[in-house]
């Protein structure tokens, strides 16, 4: 027998399947699967087992899985719980090579190990994958096999693989998959053995997939999330994410500023940001980007052109545009007359384009001039048409056979939008998408899925550059030092930095006031006076921090004031003023260091101005950042000061987050803050560093 071409293919594509609890008692899920799977038209061999019939809807059934005579690529179990651990163990004994499960695998008072992790101990032992439970199945559209207890409405197979954590998302978007188009819909539940990233990995390898969407709960296998991320950035094959917990996760347990900021899914936005990941609030626009990057026509260099019916619409749509951050494209001259001498008179020649004047026997033309008009334009990148037509109601004539026309002949990606995100039109938008032509409802989804789509493009473009080298035995060092300490304080944490090629102000470590005076001498006036107190880690909140000092009685106060935090004092040179930056990092136990660019100072927690990434970035990657904060405008010169050196910021950010990648195995978090940036100097003026625990 030919081995299978994937870990998957015996569940996701098998040649033969046992349905274990098939049964013709109307309405049972053992009823139900047989009927899905008879529907669906698969042509592979398929035995019932069940000892209580000797057939079931025209096909055998035996008694048990061992009177198989061959044994199969997949048994699907609908069993109890209480039968589930036997039946499973049965089914490895008899040969088969994977297995779905719908029973939730829960039992009334059951005690350690619970049922499910002796079920993922078993598939684990044996190498099996298992679809379940507490899911809903599948359906592989490519190859007719609709492995569910949910009939599929629609059984053409489409170019959307789509991964889901909830059985209910399955379900909804299984009754609408005429306007999506499938090629893979699973419902994995409790990944009891294959995680979303083996669904993902075999769905990368199916010729048909064109884009991944995943609906998750929770990453349970991040090394192979990531490698798939990987392989679909390599393959070229957009992934757009809705992911549910996404609230801020309590910041309790945090050292520093910087794990007080991050919430549990800060490090997840920064790994989707690292490979390209869309993400998407709601299903509506998880399922429009899908929409459109599904096209077998790819945006290039261009913006949005909309054509619309309405004046109204075409406000709103500018309106909710503006809030997105979708663009509309300027169009060139020749477009702007070409449509003067097509639009009926009054209508302006302008995008969105209004292009609905009088309704006679011609507006199909004339708006089928119009979209050839805007899709030839070399501004546009895509063209997005309001049409009303619903399942009761059609629209004017010609404007669909025009749009139809448009999905095989246009040039450029082709997409049609009712702004009524509550239309009934499933069956219009299952013929329009067999014409190549997808059609989105609500505005609101159509341009959240617009957007990512221009993201993937403008991602897909974008250069990461290389890292800089830091001292390799230097790093090694600091390693051991962390590793037998709880962190490192200001002194310590600032000379790390320093050895790393970043600017750090100069201190001093005293005990006590003479030492502290004769540092102050040494270093020049003004200084700062700050706590050296162990575990004190925001010092201005506990009145630990004294700045311009200039005398040495300045020094004596500032020492006495803070001797209630204990004798121990960091005397550091006074930088100038300029504009306060800050650099964190926190090393999230899935993906590892996160780091953070921000505004700085006192304000930090305030302001809520920064950016995260996955370390190491670049000073490529370091600079896009810089450039998406509200403090950018400052730093590039408002108001006529001078600008601060933004590539200088970028390369000493990169050489942090390098530093932090390299020391991820004793890092837990770190706070730089803050950095004072100014035209000639970029200086760290305090830092610390919390060890991770073992």
């Amino acid at each position: 027998m030919t081995a299978h071409p994937h870990r998957l293919s015996p569940l996701l594509a098998p040649r033969s399947i046992a349905l274990v609890g098939g049964s013709p008692r109307h309405g049972s899920v053992g009823e139900l699967m047989v009927r899905t799977l008879l529907k669906g038209g698969y042509g592979g061999d398929v035995t019932i087992v069940n000892p209580k019939y000797n057939s079931v809807s025209g096909l055998t059934s035996v008694a048990s899985l061992s009177d198989l005579p061959v044994p199969p690529d997949l048994a699907v179990l609908s069993v109890s719980s209480e039968r589930m651990e036997s039946v499973m163990r049965e089914a490895i004994s008899a040969g088969a090579r994977s297995a779905v499960i719908f029973d939730f695998c829960q039992l009334e008072g059951e005690t350690e190990p619970k049922l499910v992790d002796r079920l993922k101990a078993i598939a684990a032992e044996a190498a099996f994958p298992v679809c379940g439970g507490n899911g809903m199945g599948f359906f592989n559209f490519d190859t007719k096999t609709f492995v569910s207890f949910q009939e599929p409405s629609f059984t053409e197979p489409g170019h959307i693989a789509a991964i889901c954590h909830s059985g209910s998302v399955f379900a909804m978007l299984a009754d609408s998959s005429g306007r999506y188009g499938f090629n893979l819909l699973t419902a994995q539940g409790q990944e009891i053995s294959g995680t979303a990233a083996d669904y993902m990995d075999f769905a990368l390898e199916q010729p048909t997939t064109r884009v991944i969407a995943l609906f998750l709960e929770a990453v349970r296998d991040p090394k192979r999330f990531v490698a798939a991320l990987e392989k679909a950035r390599a393959c070229g094959i957009p992934v757009v994410v809705t992911k549910v917990g996404r609230t801020e996760a309590s910041a309790r347990l945090a050292v520093t500023h910087s794990g007080a900021l991050a919430g549990n899914d800060t490090a997840f936005e920064a790994l989707c940001e690292r490979y390209g990941v869309l993400r998407t609030d709601d299903l509506d626009s998880l399922m429009a980007a899908c929409q459109i990057l599904s096209l077998d026509k790819k945006i290039g260099t261009g913006k949005l052109a909309a054509l619309l019916d309405s004046g109204g619409l075409r406000e709103l749509m500018i309106d909710l545009a503006e809030e997105t951050g979708v663009e509309f494209a300027e169009l060139t001259p020749p477009t702007v007359e070409s449509l003067r001498k097509r639009l009926y008179f009054g209508l302006e020649a302008v995008n969105p384009l209004d292009a609905a004047g009088l309704y006679n026997e011609d507006l199909g033309e004339v708006i089928g001039s119009c979209l050839d008009i805007l899709s030839d334009d070399a501004n546009v990148g895509i063209v997005a048409h309001e049409y009303f037509s619903t399942d009761s109601t059609e629209g004017v004539a010609g404007i669909a056979e025009a749009a139809s026309r448009m999905g095989a002949g246009s040039r450029k990606p082709y997409v049609l939008t009712y702004s009524l995100g509550s239309a009934n039109n499933l069956a219009f938008a299952t013929r329009m998408r067999q014409a190549g032509v997808p059609v989105i409802n609500g505005i609101g989804p159509l341009l959240a899925g617009l957007k990512c789509a221009f993201r993937y493009r403008d991602h897909a473009d974008r250069k990461a550059g290389s890292l800089p080298e830091l001292d390799a035995a230097r790093l090694t060092e600091w390693r051991k030092v962390i590793a037998g300490s709880d962190g490192l304080g200001e002194a310590q944490a600032l000379q790390l930095l320093s050895d790393c090629g970043i600017d750090v102000a100069r201190s001093i470590i005293c005990d006590g006031v003479g030492e502290a005076v004769r540092a102050a001498s040494e270093l020049n006036y003004p200084v700062a006076v700050k706590t050296a107190a162990p575990g004190i880690v925001h010092k201005s909140d506990v009145g630990g921090v004294h700045l311009n000092i200039i005398s040495e009685e300045q020094v004596r106060r500032a020492c006495d004031a803070m001797l209630h935090l204990g004798a121990a004092v960091c005397v550091a040179e006074m930088v100038p003023k300029g504009v306060e930056l800050a650099f964190g990092a926190l090393n999230d136990p899935q993906f590892g260091p996160v780091v953070m660019v921000g505004a700085g100072g006192t304000l930090v927690e305030i302001m809520e101005d920064r950016a995260f990434a996955l370390a190491p970035v670049s000073p490529a990657e370091a600079k896009d950042m810089i450039g998406k904060l509200r403090i950018a405008k400052v730093l590039a010169g408002a108001r006529g000061a001078a600008a601060v050196d933004v590539d200088m910021l970028s390369e000493i950010f990169s050489r942090f987050s390098v530093a932090c990648h390299l020391l991820r195995h004793v890092l837990s978090e770190m706070d730089v803050n803050p950095i004072i940036a100014t035209p000639g100097r970029i200086v760290a003026v305090d830092a610390v560093l919390a060890a991770r625990r073992p």
